[in-house]
């Protein structure tokens, strides 16, 4: 176990440096200077040419391209994502401003997701064939298809702007309003885990089906246990690997996947942020946020292997 983790670390610390790498470079590869932006269309004509190219220097941005990649490097090493071009601040500040609330929204559509796909897969597996198992079906295709922003201006014009239900956009901490933060919470949650939901009902009744023809459910079946019995303790461990590997791929989603739920909701989030600095070449923001991404997906890839053998005793890391 101890050589596993190791090398998976290592593993992950190689990825993680051809990950930050490549957006890197990807990110000055865009068409358009930060710079110019910087340099707002009515002040652009008072610079000269050594005004800009000294507010280039302070920025970093005159080095070769390697010296920028180490400097980012040795900041990262530090703790520091370096400034923002256009706001002149520190990007790991309005990062991990924004993270929390992100992450809180995407946390709780990620359980919501699990909680609710699961059961209606082992729903439709037990009743295959019957009209509870054609309904939840065609839910699920729905649920795969749907375009998020889509349904996330339907929701708000029924519920927000119809019935008057719920507020149409807008966030409000928890801890200053939990009521209000509650129903603000609620159509985001809706749209953010609507696609996890029929995802983890289709991989849970695809592999129920797959165990459920298997030797050791008919003779579970044979001894007379429960049906209870039968599809949690057999079954449904049995069938879990899958729907894990699923559930895993799923954790980054908390932290990249809202950027149009975010959009559309008008959140102050993560993905907003990182839309944004795309569209301004804000380099910094940029590299700081896919790399909390990268962390995040290799983190989520490592628990799901580890999970692996608590599932299935034959799995073993020698």
């Amino acid at each position: 176990m101890i050589n596993f983790i190791i090398r998976r670390l290592v593993q992950s610390l190689v990825v993680l440096i051809l990950m930050t790498t490549v957006v890197f470079i990807a990110v000055r590869l865009l068409p358009g200077d930060p710079i110019r932006m910087y340099i707002t269309a009515n002040t652009q004509s008072q610079y000269t040419e050594e005004q800009i190219a000294y507010v280039r220097h302070q920025v970093g941005l005159d080095k070769p391209l390697f010296l920028q990649y180490v400097d980012w490097i040795e900041g990262i090493a530090r703790g520091d994502l370096g400034k923002s071009i256009l706001r002149n601040e520190p990007v790991s500040k309005e990062i991990f401003r924004r993270l929390p609330i992100t992450a809180y929204i995407g946390s709780v559509a990620f359980v919501f997701g699990v909680i609710v796909g699961v059961p209606l897969g082992i729903i439709t597996a037990v009743r295959r064939g019957k009209w509870v198992d054609t309904l939840l079906t065609l839910f699920a295709y729905i649920g795969i298809t749907i375009p998020i922003f889509w349904l996330g201006l339907l929701l708000m014009y029924f519920f927000g702007v119809y019935l008057k239900w719920l507020p149409v956009m807008g966030y409000t901490s928890p801890f200053d309003n939990f009521w209000l933060s509650t129903r603000q919470l609620v159509m985001p949650v809706v749209c953010l885990s609507f696609f996890p939901i029929a995802a983890t009902a289709r991989q849970t009744r695809s592999s129920m089906l797959e165990v459920m023809h298997q030797d050791y459910i008919r003779t579970a079946w044979s001894k007379g246990l429960r049906e209870r019995t039968v599809i949690f303790t057999h079954a449904l461990k049995n069938s879990l690997i899958p729907i894990v590997t699923l559930v895993g791929m799923g954790i980054p989603m908390i932290i990249g996947g809202s950027v149009l739920v975010e959009t559309v909701f008008n959140l102050p989030g993560l993905g907003v942020l990182m839309t944004n600095a795309v569209f301004n070449e804000d380099y910094p923001y940029v590299q700081g946020i896919v790399l909390i991404i990268s962390v995040v997906v290799l983190i989520s890839n490592f628990l799901v292997e580890l999970t692996y053998g608590w599932l299935d005793p034959r799995i073993r890391y020698d």
